[in-house]
């Protein structure tokens, strides 16, 4: 497998579509029931590429393999500097480290934006995300027990956070990095 990681393209969208499409259908990390189509996978590509936030593929040779983007964490002007991730692996490419090196590659991405805390928001207590996620020093600080109703059961949602640069150790602008 030679794996390369770099910015999504409109193009992408079928792939990422398809990705999702499965993790939608067949798991529990998405609270989605219903895949989004292709356009408003295109949709989304476009709303967080126009906001210059961070949107990456992971492909081998050709083949779009995963993606993970980062979008402010909430709308409000205060959340201007913390973010949410979301990443998906194609389903039978999971456990071959295409997740670490997204999201390695997604901090990074973030942390030029000027974004100072990223947040995983995994639901269903996703193991391999939390995982993935502690691999790359978030630390878990929060469960919402009971927060999504999907595959027949009850879900929590486990909240996860790593801060970015200089975190919250001075004001932003002032690092250099934002």
């Amino acid at each position: 497998m030679t794996l390369t990681v770099r910015p999504v393209m409109t193009d992408d969208a079928d792939a990422i579509a398809a990705i999702y499409a499965h993790h939608v259908l067949h798991g529990t990390a998405t609270y989605e029931i219903v895949p989004p189509t292709v356009a408003e996978t295109t949709a989304k590509i476009m709303a967080v590429t126009g906001r210059h936030w961070p949107f990456l593929v992971a492909c081998d040779g050709a083949d779009v393999v995963g993606y993970a983007y980062a979008t402010q964490f909430r709308d409000r002007p205060a959340y201007a500097y913390a973010c949410e991730n979301s990443i998906y692996v194609a389903n039978d490419r999971r456990g071959h480290g295409i997740g670490r090196r997204l999201l390695d590659a997604l901090l990074v991405a973030a942390q030029a934006h000027g974004f100072r805390q990223m947040v995983a928001v995994i639901g269903g207590g996703e193991p391999a995300s939390v995982a993935l996620h502690g691999a790359c020093g978030f630390e878990q600080v929060g469960r919402l027990t009971g927060m999504g109703w999907k595959a027949g059961r009850w879900l929590d949602t486990i909240y996860m956070q790593v801060a970015l640069g200089d975190g919250t150790a001075s004001a932003p602008g002032l690092s250099g990095t934002d």
